[in-house]
């Protein structure tokens, strides 16, 4: 019996941006490159991809003049391709998307390198509810802590009503073609583009919001490399 004809059993590639220099870590070299448990951040983040049972491809953007990408288990993976990234996040994912057959995998997954911690259950979540519904969408998760607009002197200007906010996390899953499009459409526009949801929002096209964890951290300051160690070793 083949699946090959279900849309639920097509397989999906992950293009993993990791090509940034990570200002906001106190480290010598790229976040990605931290270790934890004798495995890069990196690592551990596109092996977890990969453990998917639906993931059979992840494509690592890189940046042309890194250093550390070849001391990595990744390089001989025959399931790793890589890809030279860009100047910004957005032009790594773009360079990540060209190199993708859109026949053979007409979606499409982005998830942040520093995201190691994302667990299985979250992305059948966001596949099943994206192809279900055949529009693609996000992790998120609604934001719990009161959260306060400031002016300019940092003094509270009011407090924003946090029923309607998320916090944006990856995966992120659009048809592949789609988010081609609206990237490209994005920069020729200049608007800035954080993630993929806001070049898709700049197309006026919808997303879904797919309920994920909060434990799905990005590791971005010194302090997060601690709680991605527990969260890893709780894992099964």
């Amino acid at each position: 019996m083949t699946h090959s004809h279900n849309k639920n059993f097509s397989p999906l590639i992950v293009v993993v941006p990791a090509a940034g220099v990570g200002k906001r870590m106190q480290a010598t070299c790229p976040k990605q490159y931290l270790k934890i448990n004798h495995h890069s951040i990196l690592e551990h983040t596109v092996f977890r991809l990969l453990s998917h049972a639906h993931i059979n491809k992840v494509i690592v953007v890189i940046n042309a003049d890194d250093e550390y990408y070849d001391e990595t288990e990744l390089v001989e993976h025959q399931d790793v391709l890589t890809v030279w990234g860009g100047q910004e996040r957005v032009d790594s994912v773009l360079a990540g998307l060209s190199a993708i057959d859109t026949v053979i995998y007409p979606w499409v997954l982005v998830h942040d390198a520093a995201r190691p911690c994302i667990s299985h259950l979250d992305i059948d979540a966001l596949v099943k509810q994206c192809r279900d519904s055949d529009q693609g969408g996000l992790l998120a998760y609604p934001v719990k802590d009161t959260i306060k607009q400031a002016n300019p002197n940092q003094l509270v200007n009011s407090t924003v009503d946090r029923s309607t906010l998320w916090h944006a996390l990856t995966p992120q899953m659009y048809p592949t073609k789609q988010l081609i499009q609206a990237i490209k459409q994005a920069k020729k526009d200049t608007v800035v583009i954080t993630d993929e949801s806001s070049a898709i929002e700049h197309l006026g096209l919808p997303s879904l919001l797919v309920q994920g964890s909060s434990a799905n951290i990005k590791i971005t300051n010194p302090e997060d490399l601690a709680l991605a160690k527990f969260y890893l070793t709780q894992k099964t």
